[in-house]
């Protein structure tokens, strides 16, 4: 059995009844059961719809998302998540390089590097690089002043939290980041790298061992080995190359307004949608949600 699902920015909520109607229709499946008026609705399948790609591509045209997934096993145990574009709205070496006045050279580095056009270990070398002598205080304000979260992301946390999931924030990002995040958020545990610093002033320098693709994959086995839980019980949401060995081992891993590249390896994408897909996913419905 499949479950489809079919959802749109809860900001601009814009699904139409026809739609679901048509294509249970279509597809020979149950009734259609509305998570959120307007927003997001399911039907069970008893199998994958040959032409789900062709729908998915048409449906995009109209700011709607459809996910068809295995109904078994779909409401998770864990949210493994990245940092930068998904938990929240920027990059933060980004931000970092904006005010080191290296910003553009910087955010074009960051975008190949996220594509997966750029060896990732080497991009973050080059990029720290060009902030060395900053401030260690530009951390705080930039945090303060720039860092917003992503809609959708605190009532994710709480209500999986809510139902006893365990959650992790694994970025590639910097340690001086996550843990703040990590915090606001609720999340459990967090990693990421560590910008080095020495007498109050970045070395342009990142600590060894670089956190890239593998570590979060590592992360994902260390936690589920910890917890005494499997792959199919975790859910990950990631949108750069560097997260799809996580995304792909993940029972169910979300493309969340993923580059292109790495999209087209994900069978989970979300563009219209906010974190709050990531519950509609696993069956919940807005009445469930914890704010």
């Amino acid at each position: 059995m499949f479950t489809a699902t079919l959802l749109c920015d809860p900001a601009k909520p814009c699904l139409e009844a026809a739609l679901p109607q048509s294509l249970r229709n279509a597809w020979g499946g149950g009734d259609i059961v509305w998570l959120n008026p307007d927003v997001a609705c399911e039907f069970a399948l008893g199998q994958m719809p040959a032409n789900l790609w062709q729908v998915w591509e048409d449906v995009q045209g109209t700011g709607i998302d459809l996910v068809v997934q295995p109904s078994v096993n779909r409401r998770k145990k864990m949210l493994i998540a990245d940092m930068d574009s998904t938990m929240i709205q920027q990059e933060c070496i980004d931000e970092l390089a904006d005010v080191a006045g290296v910003g553009d050279h910087v955010k074009a580095i960051t975008a190949r590097a996220m594509n997966g056009e750029l060896d990732f270990h080497a991009a973050l070398r080059e990029r720290v690089g060009l902030l060395k002598d900053l401030p260690e205080t530009v951390i705080a304000e930039v945090i303060e002043t720039r860092i917003t979260l992503m809609p959708g992301g605190p009532v994710l946390l709480a209500t999986m939290k809510a139902k006893g999931a365990f959650a992790a924030l694994v970025s590639g990002g910097f340690t001086a980041f996550t843990a703040h995040i990590a915090a606001t958020l609720g999340f459990d545990e967090n990693r990421a790298n560590t910008l080095v610093v020495s007498d109050g002033k970045l070395t342009g320098e990142v600590g060894d061992p670089i956190l890239g693709q593998q570590a979060k994959v590592d992360a994902l086995e260390d936690f589920t080995a910890q917890l005494g839980i499997g792959g199919e019980d975790v859910i990950a949401v990631g949108d750069g190359a560097n997260d799809l060995g996580m995304l792909q081992r993940a029972g169910t891993g979300v493309a969340l307004h993923a580059k292109p590249s790495v999209a087209a390896h994900c069978d989970v994408r979300i563009n219209h949608g906010d974190l709050t897909a990531l519950l509609y996913l696993q069956g919940y419905t807005v009445s469930d949600f914890v704010d």
